[in-house]
């Protein structure tokens, strides 16, 4: 996913993008009953199918899904800065497509402001946490053994899940259209700006502390 040796754009960038971040919602956004359950039934679905996805789309698009990942890279020249709001752009487009999408399959409205409530420091530095160890992760793989990158993901996001207070958000796209799901993984709109923030400002940190 983090390239070297020079920008690249991908064959077929923005387009994909749409597509990739649509697939992620379904396994994200319909969970009930017991929250222990539900949690570990979001977390396995979602950690299979970013493996999958980003098996099949990687060398399409570079599967980033996150504009997190995709300010990274450009970051570390691995694509043009003037590709970068385009490959934003089509994340959010495709993260609040995936959620309507789920919400039609579970029988739910279209879109529906959450009430969960994610509020608080210790859910701010989770997500800082959870976004500066997922770029640590795809950074460092790329770096020594790039075909393994989409299992790393995938089980970093899967423990992650776990290991974080906020379940591990990690994607500033997500974190925005998931405000507009009122289920177990939705997030309050009042509490959204705080994540994405946090999100960004472990994208930074990433990238200043460990690729200078």
């Amino acid at each position: 996913m983090i390239r070297r040796g020079g920008p690249r754009r991908p064959k077929k960038s923005p387009a994909c993008q749409i597509s990739n971040t649509i697939e992620i919602h379904p396994n994200r956004d319909v969970s009930g009953g017991n929250g222990a359950i539900a949690l570990l039934a979001n977390t396995l679905a979602t950690g299979a199918t970013l493996v999958a996805l980003i098996l099949v789309f990687g060398p399409i698009s570079g599967a980033h899904l996150n504009p997190a990942v995709t300010l990274a890279q450009a970051w570390q020249r691995g694509m043009y800065w003037r590709h970068v709001p385009s490959y934003i752009a089509a994340q959010c487009l495709g993260a609040f497509a995936g959620v309507a999408s789920a919400q039609v399959m579970f029988g739910e409205p279209l879109f529906s402001s959450s009430e969960h409530s994610r509020a608080g420091g210790a859910q701010f530095f989770s997500e800082f946490v959870a976004t500066f160890g997922l770029l640590a992760v795809i950074s460092g793989c790329s770096r020594v053994r790039p075909p393994a990158v989409s299992f790393a993901v995938g089980a970093y996001i899967t423990g992650a899940d776990w290991f974080t207070a906020s379940t591990s958000f990690a994607n500033p796209a997500v974190t925005l259209a998931r405000s507009w799901t009122n289920t177990f993984a939705g997030i309050r709109p009042v509490d959204a700006p705080a994540f994405t923030v946090a999100q960004l400002i472990g994208t930074v940190a990433e990238h200043r502390s460990l690729h200078g």
